[in-house]
């Protein structure tokens, strides 16, 4: 793929792949690729998120009020809340504010910030698109944040739930969530585009390369990385996808991809199981089994280009091989993952290389349109719908009545 930002490339080889069915994918492909192109422009279709032309559900400038926060506390559950914690790692070093991320049910730490927190002074955004999130809801009374007139609370929801009508009586500051788009798909929605602005991020940048992947420059890598995960999945070959990740910065974005993937493609007893590795840690504890264990595994390399300014200095009165002197911590890294993608060539374990190049918004917007085109793709391919999780719904529901 031609970019600026990143650096992609495929190497999932063909020995790894069943005859005939990638031909099969690839016939499909062009009719799928151009369906994706016309849902982009319908305003009623998921994928109108990538939309140059999108109509976001608020106006900046009534955010504006909100941007005196110097501390805010993000609430939500999966891709309610998942996109903007991977926007405030990534770009946190542009960013001056203080984020909590409140994601689980989590009790100490409730209580440790209620201690820490001035929570009047605290900017709260309340993220559920049902509006009935157990989690969402519990975090936030937990917080005592339902109050009448509340002016530093932002609710995100769909119309007519408890979280909406909560928000209407209370008079608390309302945006509506799509109802097209679902959670895990709404990092470039007004579910992550508001909390990025409230944290200063160039909203503008972030969406400005997202349709880089669609040009027809760069459509062969689309189409030859989703026809061949496709055929990992459709095989059964890989049953697991390792995020092998060498650049700290994309931790959070990496927990985004898991469960755009998981909840995605995880139907029809179809599905990876994707896991996040750190790297190099990790060479430490798991190198072993990927090398040299089952065969049921491909890998997706992520790093970042560039050198870091401190350098190690070894005195020259010490007295053993000194092959670490002046070097830095991003050059000892780049060595030890280009090792490891010669033994991944020389043992055919198939892997793609994701290399970034610059750390800024178009780079962050541009991969993760990358993640949900693909995801799109690799579900059509497959017959599977990859914007519904009919298997999750089950357990919302039986946890419900057995809390009634």
């Amino acid at each position: 793929m031609i970019s600026t930002n990143l650096f992609l490339k495929n190497n999932i080889q063909n020995k790894n792949l069943k005859k005939g069915l990638s031909k099969n994918f690839s016939k499909k492909f062009e009719k799928i690729f151009y369906e994706i192109r016309n849902d982009i422009k319908d305003s009623n279709k998921t994928l109108n998120v990538l939309s140059n032309k999108i109509n976001f559900t608020f106006k900046l400038k009534d955010l504006n009020k909100f941007k005196k926060y110097k501390t805010i506390a993000l609430i939500g559950m999966g891709g309610s809340i998942l996109g903007a914690e991977a926007i405030y790692q990534f770009l946190n070093k542009k960013i001056k504010k203080k984020l909590y991320f409140f994601d689980d049910l989590d009790q100490n730490k409730i209580i440790n910030f209620k201690k820490k927190e001035n929570l009047s002074k605290t900017l709260f955004i309340i993220i559920s698109k049902s509006g009935n999130t157990i989690e969402t809801l519990s975090n936030a009374f937990l917080l005592n944040l339902i109050k009448k007139n509340s002016k530093n609370v932002i609710v995100i929801s769909e119309k007519n739930n408890n979280l909406f009508l909560i928000a209407k009586k209370l008079n608390l500051f309302f945006i509506e969530h799509r109802s097209n788009v679902g959670g895990r798909y709404s990092v470039l929605s007004e579910v992550g585009i508001v909390p990025a602005y409230l944290m200063g991020v160039n909203i503008n940048k972030i969406r400005s390369k997202i349709l880089n992947y669609l040009e027809k420059k760069n459509k062969f890598f689309l189409k030859d990385s989703s026809i061949k995960i496709a055929d990992l999945m459709k095989s059964k070959n890989k049953n697991n996808l390792i995020f092998l990740n060498y650049c700290p910065e994309l931790k959070k974005f990496l927990y985004w991809c898991q469960q755009l993937i998981a909840e995605s493609l995880g139907k029809k007893n179809n599905g990876f199981l994707p896991s996040i590795s750190n790297a190099p840690k990790d060479h430490h504890s798991l190198l072993q089994l990927y090398l040299d264990g089952p065969k049921d595994k491909f890998f997706n390399i992520f790093s970042l280009d560039g050198n870091s300014s401190e350098k190690i200095r070894i005195n020259k009165n010490n007295n053993f091989n000194k092959f670490l002197n002046k070097k830095t911590i991003s050059k000892i890294k780049k060595a030890q993952k280009d090792s490891l993608i010669k033994i991944f060539q020389k043992n055919s374990i198939p892997f793609r290389e994701f290399r970034i190049k610059k750390i800024n918004e178009e780079t962050l917007g541009e991969i993760i349109s990358i993640f949900i085109i693909e995801t799109i793709v690799i579900g059509k391919l497959l017959k599977i719908n990859p914007y519904n999780q009919p298997a999750v719904e089950q357990v919302k529901i039986l946890t419900k009545r057995l809390l009634s």
